[in-house]
């Protein structure tokens, strides 16, 4: 099984422009990020695929590897398709760029759900969090999802879900990781299919294969680091980062 990790990474984010190129200690964000995928070992191949000279040069002329984008793109996942559309591959495990703490146990932990999957029934995966504070399941910043007995999604939103109705049941709640892992065949598959109603309300590029009836695979994790959504994670990310060198 030839499993590859692709990076994809926007120059002028929406909310935080330009975070990728964020200094982050010695290091920009997006290097982080590649430079730690690469560091788990895990994968044939770790590519940054980005719309921006800037980002290209920052992974090639620090010895990584790095695509231009030929096509603009509404989502991460239709940039990877487009760069890996003619590759040999089984799995592509899609990094986000603003997730500078990727580590190897999450990332082994999301292609163990492959391996013994003989009958290739997921098609996607994706890691999740316990959200242990209130307040911070209400951040609409932050997706949350909603899961079956066996760990699939069942939906994702920016809202508060569930609902928290009963005061005498206390609802679990869990936080999305941006961390996708697709069978080749099914990200080919999102490209396909249309903007759909949910994921053009949200911006959850995830909620396109909801709407066409497939689940994503969920698996737990207990830390994921920081993610870089706003100037101000910047500073707790600078905090993160000391505790683990």
């Amino acid at each position: 099984m030839k499993v590859i990790a692709m990076i994809p990474a926007r120059y002028a984010a929406t909310r935080f422009p330009f975070k990728l190129m964020q200094p982050l200690g010695s290091k920009t964000v997006i290097r982080h990020t590649y430079d730690n995928t690469v560091a788990t070992d895990l994968f044939d191949d770790v590519f940054v695929v980005t719309d921006h000279k800037i980002i290209f040069d920052e992974i090639t002329v620090n010895g990584g590897k790095a695509i231009m984008s030929i096509r603009e793109h509404e989502s991460g996942s239709d940039r990877i398709a487009e760069a890996i559309a003619d590759m040999d591959v089984d799995i592509v495990l899609n990094i986000q760029g603003d997730e500078p703490f990727v580590n190897a146990h999450m990332l082994q932990k999301l292609l163990d759900i492959f391996k013994d999957d003989d009958d290739k029934k997921i098609k996607v995966g994706s890691p999740v969090k316990k959200i242990l504070n209130h307040a911070h399941a209400a951040n609409h910043n932050i997706v949350k999802v909603v899961v079956d007995k066996h760990m699939n999604s069942l939906l994702f939103s920016r809202s508060i879900i569930p609902f928290y109705r009963d005061e005498n049941i206390i609802p679990t709640y869990y936080e999305h990781i941006g961390v996708y892992a697709f069978r080749k065949e099914a990200l080919l598959l999102f490209t396909v299919w249309e903007m759909t109603p949910l994921e053009k309300a949200e911006k959850i590029e995830c909620l396109r294969y909801l709407e066409n009836g497939i689940q994503l695979r969920m698996v737990e994790t207990e830390d994921a680091g920081v993610k870089i959504d706003m100037p101000e994670d910047l500073i707790k990310a600078e905090a993160y980062l000391k505790t683990i060198m």
